[in-house]
């Protein structure tokens, strides 16, 4: 649970003016880069705590961890109705970089490799319907949160209904984390495979 809360208060901090203004200036690789490193303590204390654990049970862990922040960051940024949607947007984009950083990571991907990094991304725009992410956009804030928000269709709704968004944005932001590790799932348990038949 602290580790959760750690999540929510990091991507509450980069909601303010001078971390959005930060976050939509960074190339998405260098974030990569910059999660891979907290990713293998996140990784390795689950591992840990379930020493027996293969890469895709350790993935469900992360999934599931993931999307109690999600849920509880839409819950906080869906009760202000409008005017919580861009901070919902910057936060989601930022836990699913989180999360796709941590399964790769338990997966054992080497993200200091380019061509990593950019599958990684590939999965990523591909989970969000933006198509190959790493080499079309190469800000974190822009294309991604703009599909979001095209996807969740919440501005006259939460305009409306701030108290009924909430629960909403809740729900939405919890079915797109999982949408994203299962789509990561299947490519890094591919990766796995492949991995094992040219290492026999």
């Amino acid at each position: 649970m602290a580790m959760q809360l750690d999540d929510v208060k990091r991507a509450l901090r980069s909601l303010g003016p001078a971390g959005l203004k930060r976050l939509a200036g960074q190339r998405l690789s260098t974030l990569v880069l910059q999660e891979a490193r907290r990713a293998k303590h996140r990784v390795s204390e689950l591992k840990s705590r379930y020493p027996s654990a293969a890469p895709r049970e350790v993935s469900q862990h992360l999934i599931e961890q993931k999307k109690q922040v999600a849920a509880l960051v839409g819950g906080i940024s869906g009760a202000f109705g409008v005017v919580g949607i861009p901070a919902d947007l910057v936060a989601m984009a930022v836990l699913e970089i989180q999360l796709l950083v941590d399964i790769a990571t338990a997966y054992d991907v080497r993200l200091e490799f380019a061509r990593s990094r950019e599958e990684l991304l590939d999965v990523l725009g591909t989970a969000n319907g933006v198509g190959a992410l790493g080499r079309a956009s190469p800000k974190v804030v822009g294309k991604l949160a703009q599909v979001l928000f095209e996807r969740g269709g919440l501005a006259s709704f939460g305009r409306a209904f701030p108290l009924v968004a909430a629960p909403v944005t809740s729900w939405l932001n919890n079915r797109d984390i999982q949408k994203l590790g299962d789509a990561a799932l299947l490519h890094y348990q591919g990766f796995a495979r492949a991995s094992a038949k040219r290492s026999s």
